[in-house]
């Protein structure tokens, strides 16, 4: 892990809480339990019940740790808060125009919460980056995979407190 805040949404923290509430209060007893009626069965070393039980539920414990550490290390920040509405920061909603007038609306989340298909990018997403502190009407330059392009901030929203 990076030294890096963890900052996350409300809506985002909820969802890996949530997440981490679902695997540990319910998946994970179910398999414990397919576990032991496996290993009542007799030889483990040809049972695949108790095998394939076993190998899911050090995937699921595994998953249940990458969601505690998340959540240990995360920084819930509100954007409705947000005093400084003018300039981009954490959990704005920013329209973006490219060179050729084609306008895209993205949400700057945590990391963690970051859905492109939604529009949703990361906060620390190469385009996010670029956009931090822009103000309507700057230019920013974002090195994309694709080539370098360059974006005009032509709004940006705050959720309302």
């Amino acid at each position: 892990m990076t030294n890096r805040p963890n900052y996350i949404t409300p809506s985002g923290y909820s969802a890996l809480k949530a997440e981490y509430d679902a695997l540990f209060a319910e998946e994970r007893p179910k398999l414990v339990e397919i576990i032991s009626w496996a290993a009542g069965n007799g030889d483990r070393s040809e049972n695949g019940d108790y095998i394939y039980g076993r190998k899911k539920l050090r995937e699921l414990d595994r998953r249940l740790g990458w969601l505690s550490r998340r959540m240990n290390a995360a920084k819930v920040v509100d954007p409705a808060n947000q005093p400084d509405r003018s300039r981009v920061f954490f959990g704005a909603t920013v329209e973006i125009a490219d060179e050729d007038d084609n306008r895209r609306t993205l949400m700057l989340v945590g990391d963690d919460e970051a859905d492109a298909g939604k529009g949703k990018v990361g906060w620390n997403s190469p385009i996010a980056r670029a956009l931090r502190g822009a103000s309507v009407g700057d230019l920013r330059r974002v090195a994309l995979p694709a080539g370098e392009r360059e974006y005009e901030v032509m709004a940006i929203a705050y959720p309302d407190a």
